[in-house]
């Protein structure tokens, strides 16, 4: 009996809290709204933070609270596709949406940009950039050890010849790569962007090009030739407007460095992942 009465003590004790919580469970549930449901239920539930919100279920419940102010165009991850089912759900146009994609602002492959020196620490861009800014000559080039692949979750990105790679119709342009390169040299651009300058360094010509055979001296050229007004020389580099860009091409053919062309990138490949 010493031992029966407690063991029985607990098991009521434990039916009773149970029938407890069931009970308060029902009287003090919140309601989800059945909009929140719905657009939840349209998104893809990648949670990236692309959208600018928390997650996919912050970003639900903006839209459903919003009042129409919440655009339903954010969601980089499903696109057009998702962006037009949550406009039917909201009573509002989703217009148009071109796909964006990451492009990266380096062409220091390993042929490029020499090294410094034999890097053997932690395989981090961001630990290795503590190092003298990295093991390449050029203080603004990609590290190429891996931060960005390993952000993101499509698989979209590799490294090849020392400098990332990024697979368009992998990418979903969630942008978790460009907010891990210790380099900002990863930017979010539209698909169509075909022609970009496939460098991010500021230094004056001479000392750009003792970093890397083919970085950009901001000479000009491709400004000069440039019949929509697209490129211009800001920091000794040059950039393109892609809405001004016809892609037209005069300006990857003017180009000395190489910089200036259409895209090249390749798919993600297995078997040429280097981080």
């Amino acid at each position: 009996m010493s031992i029966v009465i407690p063991v029985a003590l607990v098991v009521i004790v434990g039916l009773l809290a149970s029938v407890m919580l069931s009970y308060a469970s029902k009287v003090f549930a919140v309601q989800e709204d059945q909009l929140f449901l719905d657009l939840r239920a349209e998104l893809p539930g990648a949670n990236c933070g692309g959208c600018g919100y928390a997650g996919c279920d912050d970003y639900a419940h903006a839209m459903a609270e919003g009042g129409g102010e919440t655009p339903c165009t954010k969601c980089s991850v499903g696109g057009p596709a998702v962006a037009a089912k949550l406009a039917s759900l909201l009573g509002q146009d989703a217009g148009s949406m071109e796909k964006k994609v990451a492009f990266v602002m380096c062409n220091g492959t390993t042929e490029n940009a020499a090294k410094l020196y034999e890097y053997e620490d932690i395989n981090s861009c961001k630990a290795a950039k503590q190092l003298f800014g990295g093991s390449k000559t050029c203080p603004y080039g990609c590290i190429g050890l891996g931060d960005c692949v390993q952000a993101c979750e499509f698989d979209a990105i590799r490294i090849i010849d020392g400098v990332a790679v990024v697979g368009r119709d992998y990418c979903t342009s969630c942008g978790a790569c460009a907010k891990a390169c210790p380099q900002k040299l990863i930017k979010i651009i539209p698909e169509s962007a075909k022609v970009q300058v496939r460098c991010h360094n500021e230094q004056k010509g001479a000392d750009a090009r003792k970093g890397c055979n083919v970085a950009c001296i901001g000479c000009g050229q491709c400004a000069r030739v440039c019949p929509k007004g697209a490129i211009t020389v800001e920091n000794n580099l040059s950039k393109i407007d892609p809405e001004k860009c016809i892609k037209c091409g005069l300006c990857a053919a003017k180009c000395h460095c190489r910089t200036e062309r259409k895209d090249q990138e390749e798919p993600p490949d297995e078997g040429s992942q280097g981080s």
